[in-house]
């Protein structure tokens, strides 16, 4: 649920905002739609609410053609929300309620094995319990499965979870929570990324908003230029960029050509108000 403001309110303050919005988000449901919306096969695993947030979400998934067989239902529970405001500057400040987020566990994943063996590419986020992620983690190395965590909300992760992840892919405040290095150019940059690799990450990916994505990897180290837009939203950018990058690698993609696309993605996503209405399709990035 999103108001558009001049400024953000102080704590304490009121301040009279302007027009409201309702959209779906969520940071997994955003990276399945982008990734769906370049063409990939998705599916999304995850927990909703029986009430109405769930079931228009539901809904929604269905018509992004997702396949949504592994959707878990949790009666009595919410759905999980954000409250976001975004400011003149196109800047937003985001609170979450996790409701049936929370209910994402690892026992009942482990009962989906099926559906994750058949993936070329795993992607997941912060928004679902630490036990869930570390879970998926290990699956995915028994598997050989590569797995791209996008560690937002930013939170502490224990080294176990990071030695021999396929890919991190942290923007520039959660790097500097991860590592304690501040991120402003490409010599902090390599530094950073250096730091996550020596705990065992393969691949390292530094979103840094209009100066562009710096990667560290397999591939070497590089930085991807962004694309030059006026931003309206940033709202869903970050999941935006992580849908699109997975759903390239699953194809085969190496990192240059992935990393433009998803580049590419993320800056048409922050010309559009909106989480999940923002993706851009294929023709468009074309």
């Amino acid at each position: 649920m999103v108001v558009k403001s001049g400024r953000f309110p102080s704590p304490g303050e009121t301040v009279l905002g302007g027009e409201f919005f309702m959209f779906p988000g969520g940071k997994g449901a955003n990276q399945a739609v982008a990734a769906a919306r370049m063409g990939a096969e998705t599916t999304f695993l995850c927990a909703l609410g029986d009430d109405l947030f769930g079931q228009k979400a539901l809904e929604g998934y269905a018509e992004e053609g997702l396949d949504t067989s592994a959707v878990l239902i949790v009666p009595e529970v919410a759905s999980g929300i954000a409250l976001i405001t975004v400011n003149a500057a196109g800047e937003n400040e985001i609170v979450v309620a996790s409701g049936a987020n929370a209910h994402l566990t690892a026992s009942w994943l482990a009962t989906h094995g099926d559906h994750l063996k058949g993936c070329d590419m795993i992607l997941t986020q912060l928004e679902i319990p630490m036990p869930t992620i570390s879970y998926l983690a290990d699956f995915c190395r028994e598997q050989q499965l590569p797995m791209i965590l996008n560690p937002a909300p930013a939170c502490d992760l224990p080294d176990v979870l990071l030695d021999g992840l396929y890919a991190l892919t942290p923007n520039q405040s959660e790097t500097e929570f991860l590592t304690g290095i501040t991120v402003k150019d490409l010599e902090t940059a390599q530094e950073a990324s250096d730091a996550l690799r020596a705990k065992g990450v393969l691949n390292v990916v530094i979103t840094m908003g209009s100066s562009g994505a710096f990667y560290n990897g397999t591939e070497g180290s590089y930085l991807v230029q962004a694309q030059r837009v006026t931003a309206v939203d940033t709202t869903a950018a970050g999941d935006v960029f992580n849908g699109v990058l997975a759903s390239w690698l699953a194809r085969g993609k190496e990192w240059r050509s992935s990393l433009e696309q998803a580049n590419a993605a993320a800056a048409l996503s922050v010309t559009r108000m909106g989480a999940q209405s923002s993706a851009p399709y294929h023709h468009e990035i074309l």
